[in-house]
């Protein structure tokens, strides 16, 4: 067996190997990708599709003169093993260790940091009419899959490319997947010229001629060629109407043909658009056979790709339970997710109620506005998006739900820290995001049971909700029969005190408990208090304990600045009270990617930290005789 990888120091070294060796290098790191991922957990389905896109990309390219700019980024662990980490590469997304994503802080290789999808082709766009400005000569390629171009914002980078820059290129790895099987028509669009016999018997011969005779008469005679196939298939390629030339789609596992189509990209002094044809997990038949779950998973067998049988029900999953009950009982109920029906859990809902789901791609803006039209005739639309990924949706939250105050209920999964995937997907901002806006009702349950209770609650109220929940499973209680709607704005006093009030937010109520257990047996009462309701927050249950207690505490899964704690000292403020509010939670910076104790620990959300914070006022309130 060779060993290629271990002496690649720099993108040059890749250059001095043959195509022979080239394709013993992707032998090589498909089996170290395998093996790596399967300790560390990670995107291995994305990666192992694209290592011969990537190597012919460094073999003929040039970084980091030359740009290479990945949508989302985290089919770049095969760039990162080019780029000087191979040796590094056992500590991705582990604490201290490589990001699973590009990290422009990380490598001056990684051009562009990225985490959500449709990024890529705006930001390429950016650097190569920079770069005309300034007068350089380095390439720009956008590496885009093809979900990507479910994406509004990948079609206002379209639309403005051919006019902005002649130079660019737009890698187009169509697998047809995203997380889960892309839909939609542009989806349909590319399955057609995929499948269309002429077209791929054209390209064949292309790339035969290109190898064959290369220069001005290859690209003259392609050219025609391609333009009469054209015309002949349908009135247009829609990336020509874009003003972008279209190649493709050519094999995206031959490295010989890759490279010579990059080689004949390079001299082109038009935007151009290359259409590859890649494999999803290619190399490694569990992630083939099971796509969906190899996109990204934690560690798992690297010869069976078998991971740990699951425990409890994880809150995506009960949220997909209580959402097929409510269902059942109301024909009124649509789920909407953005290409997210695995990790949001709605893939249990769609067997149930498959008239009553709807996936509209990766276009969270659509989502929105599409569930806002839909509550205008009667419906109740429950929107199934990531925390994180929700932000895309902000401008329609306000002008099309929350102004019309139209009853759409926004479940949040992964709000909170999302640890390994790091700064792009940690759900620390929808509280300030959501809570300024009028109309709109913030919940925050406790247990897998209170979040079904939400959930009803929600589908009660006559305008907007939203309810955040975090990553993985919750306390482990048992969801009753039949949820209960909760008074809004109302908390639920855990067990009273006179010295202290602990505000414990969803899924950090433990350390609230915790903290009161340290103060007990130190010999102050304290109160935990679950306040279920962010907005709007039960201000009498505030004011008898802000008048009768030293001071408040609030634990929150969230930035400070704008977050729970801050809605509580403004509700003090307004009320007249002066209690000092000690807050628990995630200081004015980017979290980096790791264990969610460990980083807990580090940035002081915790209960020491929390007991750092009360000393003062610790020593201002004589304990209670402790027996």
């Amino acid at each position: 067996m060779s060993n290629y990888l271990d002496a690649i120091a720099s993108p040059a070294d890749i250059k001095y190997l043959t195509v022979p060796q080239l394709e013993e290098l992707a032998q090589e790191i498909r089996e170290r990708l395998i093996q790596t991922v399967s300790k560390t957990g990670g995107h291995i389905g994305p990666n192992l599709g694209v290592v011969e896109l990537t190597l012919a990309m460094h073999f003929v390219f040039d970084t980091p003169q030359d740009h290479f700019v990945f949508d989302v980024s985290h089919q770049a662990y095969i760039h990162k093993l080019l780029t000087g980490r191979a040796r590094e590469m056992e500590t991705i997304r582990q604490p201290g260790g490589l990001n699973g994503f590009m990290l422009r802080t990380e490598s001056e290789h990684d051009c562009y940091g990225a985490g959500h999808a449709g990024t890529a082709l705006s930001a390429a766009l950016g650097m190569a009419v920079a770069r005309d400005l300034a007068g350089g000569y380095e390439h720009v390629v956008a590496l885009a899959g093809d979900a990507a171009f479910t994406n509004g914002i990948s079609f206002e980078a379209l639309n403005n490319i051919a006019e902005q820059t002649k130079r660019l290129i737009v890698v187009l790895n169509d697998n047809e997947w995203s997380i889960d099987r892309n839909v939609g028509a542009i989806a349909k669009y590319l399955h057609r010229i995929v499948t269309n016999e002429h077209v791929s018997h054209l390209h064949e011969s292309a790339g035969k001629l290109l190898k064959r005779i290369g220069g001005k008469a290859a690209v003259d005679v392609v050219k025609r060629a391609e333009g009469a196939a054209k015309g002949l298939l349908w009135p247009s390629v829609i990336f020509e109407e874009f003003g972008l030339t279209y190649y493709g789609p050519i094999d995206g596992h031959n490295l010989n043909l890759l490279i010579d189509t990059f080689q004949f990209l390079k001299q082109q002094d038009r935007p151009v658009l290359l259409h590859t044809l890649t494999q999803k997990g290619r190399g490694f038949q569990p992630a083939l056979d099971k796509q969906k779950k190899f996109h990204g998973l934690g560690p798992f067998d690297p010869e069976t790709g078998e991971t740990k049988p699951g425990g409890q029900k994880t809150y995506s999953q009960v949220f997909a339970d209580s959402l097929v009950k409510l269902a059942d009982k109301n024909e009124k109920v649509v789920a909407i997710t953005a290409a997210m029906p695995n990790g949001t859990g709605l893939d249990e809902f769609r067997p149930h109620h498959p008239e009553r789901y709807f996936d509209v791609g990766i276009a969270e803006e659509h989502a929105v506005i599409f569930a806002a039209g839909m509550a205008t005739k009667g419906y109740r639309p429950v929107c199934a998006i990531y925390s994180t990924f929700l932000q895309r949706g902000f401008d329609p939250i306000v002008h099309d739900v929350c102004l019309q105050n139209l009853p759409v209920t926004f479940c949040m999964d992964r709000a909170g820290l999302s640890g390994d995937d790091g700064p792009t997907h940690h759900g620390l901002f929808d509280i300030a995001y959501l809570r300024g806006v009028p109309n709109m009702v913030q919940m925050a349950p406790t247990s897998e049971d209170e979040l079904a209770d939400m959930m009803y609650t929600a589908l009660q109220l006559d305008g907007p909700a939203a309810i955040r929940y975090p990553r993985g499973t919750g306390p482990g209680v048992a969801v009753k029969e039949h949820p209960v709607a909760l008074p809004v704005g109302k908390a639920h006093v855990v067990r009273d005190g006179e010295d202290f009030a602990i505000l414990g937010l969803g899924a950090l109520l433990p350390l609230a408990e915790e903290l009161a257990e340290v103060l007990a047996h130190r010999g102050y009462s304290a109160a935990v208090l679950n306040p279920r309701f962010v907005k709007p927050l039960d201000r009498e249950m505030l004011a008898d304990y802000a008048e009768r207690a030293v001071a408040l505490v609030t634990f929150e899964d969230h930035v400070l600045m704008g977050g729970f704690g801050s809605a509580v000292m403004e509700a003090l403020n307004e009320m007249g009270l002066s209690t000092p509010v000690i807050r628990v939670g995630w200081p004015d910076q980017f979290i980096e990617h790791g264990k969610v104790e460990q980083l807990r620990e580090r940035y002081g959300v915790s209960v020491e930290a929390a007991l750092e914070k009360l000393a003062p006022y610790l020593r201002a309130r004589r304990p209670l005789a402790v027996s």
